[in-house]
């Protein structure tokens, strides 16, 4: 029996790939057991599926970035999860490790090397992390979604998606749109700035409701789970909190208004929507890369976090708006990019690796 160990940085952008390779694994070696290693306190238990409820937690140990008492602790601490993480891979025969980056990886990967276990990673965005740029020296089984992504050994396979993600490229926007309660035939302006929300783009856009609507679009804005929700939009302006069907959210949608993880680029893609990225400005500036390639192909714009204003909005996303002919293409640049078998590909990875293929 073959036993793979999957590890995820604790956060959704790790843990949502990690699922989709999963199914895919389950499907191309259906008697193989599965443990995930994950971050104490991360969102693993949140995130992910019923079967694979065990987790082996590894201790967040971010890497000093300065001398400090800190940095002094963080050796020892680290050589001792490693070698604790060794022993758990080897008592467990693991036959692969499959990391999908954050730095709470970092130990898994080395871990692995030590314990001579083959070890696949796969890099998301278009700027890798410390964790997965270490695991390039220890293995040459490395996928990345974003070409010139500058890893060695890096094989560009694509984002591994979400199932409900590929299935939706067959479900209608009338369907998509009923599940929301949206009218069928009024174009739709889909704002999302991830599951909690971007004070930026919400802040901005309340200013321009009215605008939006007179325009003749309807709006489904995801302000964030924990946003409280305004009582004043007017017709055909909808806001959520949160919504558990995204991939319905994005089916429906003419226009999209987003952050740019890599997720969330790619599954953009796939869809083929029109897209305005507003790229939030965090680690090293994966979000603005992530969005680059889609930009210079012609299926996105990109507008700085600063410069997303109400002012931005009725200049720009208006006219945007306004110019059917310009999102067609916008939308056939994004399709023509779109990767729907990355789970797939780095699942087969997997089984090349532990010598299963």
């Amino acid at each position: 029996m073959s036993v793979y160990a999957l590890c995820g940085g604790g956060t959704a952008g790790h843990i949502t790939p990690l699922i989709a390779v999963y199914e895919q694994l389950v499907k191309l070696d259906s008697a193989a057991d599965f443990v995930v290693i994950g971050t104490e306190g991360g969102r693993e238990r949140e995130l992910l599926p019923d079967a694979l409820a065990e987790i082996v937690p590894v201790p967040k140990l971010p890497f000093p970035r300065r001398l400090s008492s800190y940095a002094l602790r963080f050796l020892p601490r680290w050589v001792s999860t490693v070698w604790a993480l060794r022993r758990e891979l080897l008592r467990r025969r693991v036959d692969a490790v499959v990391g999908f980056g954050g730095y709470t990886a970092a130990p898994v990967y080395l871990a692995a090397w030590l314990a001579k276990i083959p070890l696949v990673v796969h890099e998301a965005n278009a700027l890798p992390g410390m964790a997965n740029r270490l695991a390039s020296r220890l293995t040459s089984h490395v996928a990345v979604c974003f070409p010139d992504t500058p890893l060695r050994h890096a094989q560009v396979v694509g984002m591994p998606l979400r199932s409900a993600i590929v299935e939706a490229t067959t479900v209608t926007s009338a369907a998509a749109r009923k599940h929301f309660g949206l009218a069928a035939k009024r174009p739709l302006l889909l704002i999302t700035g991830g599951s909690t929300g971007a004070q930026a783009i919400n802040r901005a856009i309340e200013q321009c409701r009215q605008d939006v609507v007179v325009a003749g679009w309807q709006v489904l804005h995801l302000i964030g789970r924990d946003n409280p929700l305004p009582t004043d939009n007017p017709p055909h302006f909808h806001s959520l909190g949160y919504t558990d069907r995204m991939d319905l959210a994005l089916v429906a949608a003419d226009l999209v208004v987003s952050r740019a993880g890599a997720a969330t680029v790619s599954e953009l893609e796939v869809l083929g929507k029109p897209t305005v990225f507003v790229p939030y400005h965090v680690g090293n500036g994966e979000q603005e890369k992530n969005a680059a390639h889609a930009v210079t192909a012609g299926g996105a714009l990109v507008v700085t976090n600063e410069n997303f204003t109400a002012q931005w909005i009725r200049r720009e996303l208006l006219a945007l708006m306004a110019d059917g002919d310009r999102r067609a293409a916008m939308a056939h640049a994004m399709a023509k990019r779109g990767v729907t078998d990355g789970a797939q590909r780095v699942a087969a990875m997997v089984l090349q690796a532990a010598g299963k293929a």
